[in-house]
């Protein structure tokens, strides 16, 4: 019999180190062939979307599609897991909060992978829904010394700042502006909805690693032309994918002669078939869209460990 676990149930049973372990499982399992996912697909409506991608680990017998909403009011998130074997629906699980966690893990992986081992400053662009996992992932990976953030609302900025301060026992302070807090940082994170560039080549020092996260739809930007042009790695979770949603890539390779053919996926790397960086000073990028790949891996173990600790509620 299926369960149903809330967000309250996923927030008690996925732990950041678990998540990062899972989604890094996960792009073993695709570079090995192992695992399937389909991208995501959109039905826009005037007032309402709906979306939905789904994906297969077939080493741990699970498969599984995330769907969810977005209106005017809110965001609604649900992963139904299925095993792999028989075709039983084995969970339903409420996803914002493991939406929010897996995509941190994935910036967690590429910048323990990417970044150099010696980075211990954050520039953090976006202090929204996404930006605290992001700031919680990569300090998993690298010793932080401290972080910066920008975003354009001031209270807010402040706001967080505070929070995360007291939840990762980290300096985390308010940035004047989006420069500021990129110049600051070994590894930069832009977290944001924004339609134009919020970070721009010109800004970034000399080894830099960054995760862009935030616009994963064609007519919105985070990375000017010269963050690419400057980059000498470039890594996406799917080229499949980030050709239908990734508008950093879609207007900004152009600034690259090579285009397409200049991007990895992230999997490659953290398999060690190419490397992260060549260079200390090479600046590199991994340009987030979020995959279901990375949902059923969460999923997965959230549902083990419910069994395990007797969490959830029967279905049907």
């Amino acid at each position: 019999m299926a369960i149903f676990l809330s967000e309250a149930d996923v927030q008690e049973l996925l732990p950041m180190e678990r998540a990062l372990e899972r989604v890094e499982a996960s792009l073993l399992q695709q570079h090995r062939g192992t695992a399937v996912n389909r991208s995501r697909e959109r039905i826009l409506l005037p007032h309402t979307s709906l979306h939905y991608m789904a994906a297969a680990l077939t080493e741990e017998g699970m498969l599984g599609m995330k769907v969810y909403t977005v209106s005017r009011e809110t965001l609604r998130f649900m992963v139904l897991l299925y095993d792999a074997e028989n075709g039983e629906l084995l969970a339903l699980l409420e996803a914002d909060h493991l939406g929010r966690l897996r995509t941190g893990a994935a910036s967690g992986v590429a910048t323990k992978y990417m970044a150099r081992p010696d980075a211990s400053r954050l520039g953090l662009i976006g202090s929204g829904w996404q930006a605290c996992t992001q700031l919680e992932a990569v300090s998993r990976v690298r010793k932080l010394n401290a972080v910066k953030v920008f975003s354009r609302n001031e209270a807010r900025r402040r706001e967080f700042c505070r929070e995360m301060s007291e939840n990762l026992q980290l300096a985390v302070e308010p940035a004047a502006d989006a420069e500021t807090a990129a110049r600051f940082g070994d590894i930069v994170v832009t977290a944001t909805t924004s339609r134009e560039p919020v970070l721009r080549g010109a800004w970034l020092r000399l080894g830099t690693h960054v995760n862009a996260i935030g616009a994963n739809m064609l007519n919105r930007r985070e990375l000017d032309d010269e963050a690419l042009a400057r980059a000498g790695v470039i890594a996406v979770d799917s080229i499949e994918q980030a050709r239908e949603e990734a508008g950093d890539l879609a207007h900004g390779l152009t600034a690259r002669p090579d285009g397409w053919d200049d991007i990895v996926e992230l999997h490659e790397i953290v398999s060690g078939a190419t490397a992260g960086r060549c260079a200390e000073d090479d600046v590199t990028v991994f340009k987030s869209s979020g995959i279901a790949l990375w949902d059923v891996a969460a999923a997965g173990y959230v549902y083990r460990s419910a069994l395990e600790r007797e969490k959830g509620r029967k279905v049907g």
